[in-house]
């Protein structure tokens, strides 16, 4: 069964924190909850924190981009998305935008199954540093969950990925009934004349 996923806005990293606990907590796994937030220190000291080994929250404060409790989060990894300048994200959702940053960081989320104005809209919070979460799950009665999680702890904008769509259906192709010639019907019948017959011959 494909998962679907619940996302939301929430205000820094801090807020995103409480809401990760909080999940954890409910008993949801750190591997199906996703973040996305702007870069503000630049992928260039990104990538020097990460060859030294220091956690990127240890050196970012709750206004700077991630904090300490992002390290719950495996693999929180570097995206340049045209237009969107460089961003930092986690989860499933960090392999579905590097696996489809087409039409910048609207067409990306849009790929990863957002409704296209619901993506417009992630896209200017995240613009003014806000931070996207969403917790992806493949039962209905867990989507329900999350949305209250999400509603207790005043997380914006939820809302839930698209039901994937059906392939269409294959033409079928029908052949047209075979017709035969009506039958002709037979010729009348015309007996044969007969042959005319001699005159008696007289006698002598």
């Amino acid at each position: 069964m494909t998962k679907k996923a619940v996302f939301g806005i929430v205000l820094c990293a801090s807020h995103a924190d409480v809401v990760i606990r909080d999940l954890k907590r409910a008993g949801f796994s750190a591997d199906d909850i996703s973040v996305l937030l702007r870069d503000r220190g630049g992928t260039r000291d990104f990538a020097h924190e990460q060859k030294t080994k220091a956690p990127r929250g240890a050196r970012l404060g709750a206004g700077g981009g991630a904090s300490g409790t992002f390290g719950l989060l495996l693999g929180l990894g570097a995206l340049v998305i045209p237009g969107a300048g460089p961003l930092l994200a986690a989860g499933p959702l960090l392999a579905a935008l590097r696996g489809g940053a087409v039409g910048g960081l609207t067409g990306a989320l849009v790929g990863a199954g957002v409704r296209p104005f619901e993506a417009q809209r992630y896209e200017g919070k995240l613009r003014d540093g806000r931070v996207l979460m969403s917790m992806h799950t493949d039962t209905a009665t867990d989507l329900e969950r999350v949305q209250r999680i999400f509603k207790v702890l005043k997380v914006a904008d939820v809302s839930l990925t698209l039901e994937p769509r059906p392939p269409p259906p294959r033409p079928q192709r029908t052949r047209a009934p075979q017709t035969f010639p009506a039958a002709l019907p037979p010729p009348p019948f015309e007996s044969a004349p007969r042959p005319a017959l001699a005159p008696p011959a007289s006698a002598p």
